[in-house]
């Protein structure tokens, strides 16, 4: 239980960038340094929880705290996730409401988004060898990133994927005041599929749709989701701060998080079923390079953001940490200081 909760609480306080970066550093912490899965097995996971809605990366510590430590570590390893970004949204949230700008936390972010590239950049270079493992598979993988480039939804991206390198699924797919806050954000969190970032577009229906926030105030929150580490779900915590104060954000926390422990607690079971059972290769192997493409395709779409700057410490970054094997807190924290320096 101590090593689920010190592993996730790092994670959790270091996790800058959004899912992609969240699954990036997971790979190198329980992968590549404590060895408590495969990265074959790892990708599987990724996999399975794209097939369910909520947060990816918070389902991931969900799980991987589940294979670790059993139904135990299913809850320590989620609220230890959880924990550094809920508390410190709450204490950028009550700033905001004070003085109402983010201007210092959005100069360091700037020095820490090429960082967070270049850490997915090595967790990208290490799972490709354990995703692409044919020349199908690297057509697969080419076509469903090209795929996601030119505007298709990730979500119907995976399922495509799987069905395309998967002949047996494919022939099969081919014949066939506080409760509303509350419930908002569990209706949220209970249908979300895909990354934190398809949030916005859920929060501008149900929030900025009913004349509960404006589109400065959803800026802003999305805004805090980003500079501060964690899921960028954390953005349920300010807009439910803003709503209600702490009662308002503890309420918008547990109502867009809780249907993640219960899917994964669903969920895991089957996992290792179907990891033990022969007939599901195939299905598995398309799941680890349709996984692995959305990954790639996060990737360009990263680096399409960034300025000469911004390249030059990716580059620096992902040079220490393919070349050195730099740990990811490392590259984030040179980052933050480069960014904050050239800002």
């Amino acid at each position: 239980m101590r090593e689920v909760a010190a592993v996730f609480l790092k994670l959790g306080l270091i996790g800058f960038g959004g899912p992609a970066a969240h699954l990036a550093l997971m790979e190198e912490e329980l992968c590549e340094r404590r060895k408590w899965l495969t990265r074959e097995h790892f990708l599987d996971l990724v996999g399975l929880t794209n097939l369910i809605p909520g947060p990816n990366s918070t389902e991931m510590a969900i799980h991987l705290g589940y294979l670790r430590a059993g139904w135990k570590g299913l809850l320590v390893g989620g609220l230890s996730f959880l924990l550094p970004a809920v508390v410190l949204t709450t204490a950028v949230a009550w700033l905001y409401e004070r003085y109402g700008t983010l201007a210092p936390a959005q100069a360091a972010f700037r020095g820490i988004a090429p960082a967070v590239i270049a850490v997915i950049g090595v967790a990208a270079w290490r799972l490709g060898k354990a995703a692409v493992r044919n020349v199908p598979h690297a057509v697969l993988c080419a076509v469903l990133v090209a795929a996601v480039l030119l505007g298709l939804d990730p979500v119907l991206a995976l399922f495509g994927g799987i069905l395309l390198g998967t002949p047996a699924f494919a022939r099969f797919a081919l014949s066939v005041p506080p409760l509303p806050l509350f419930l908002v954000f569990l209706k949220v969190g209970a249908v979300l599929y895909g990354s934190g970032y398809v949030l916005v577009a859920f929060l501008e229906e149900e929030l900025v749709g009913r004349g509960w926030i404006n589109e400065q105030q959803l800026l802003d929150a999305v805004a805090v989701g980003q500079v501060t580490p964690g899921p960028v779900l954390s953005t349920a915590t300010f807009l439910g701060y803003g709503l209600g104060g702490a009662p308002g954000a503890l309420l918008a926390t547990v109502g867009v998080f809780l249907p993640s422990f219960v899917f994964v607690a669903m969920l895991g079971p089957l996992a290792a079923r179907l990891r033990k059972a022969t007939w599901t290769a195939p299905f598995l192997s398309a799941v680890r390079v349709s996984s692995f493409a959305l990954l790639v395709a996060v990737l360009v779409q990263l680096c399409v953001h960034l300025d000469w700057k911004g390249w030059a410490i990716a580059v620096l970054a992902l040079a220490a940490g393919v070349g050195f094997k730099v740990a990811p807190h490392w590259l984030i924290l040179a980052g933050a200081a480069l960014g904050f320096v050239l800002s």
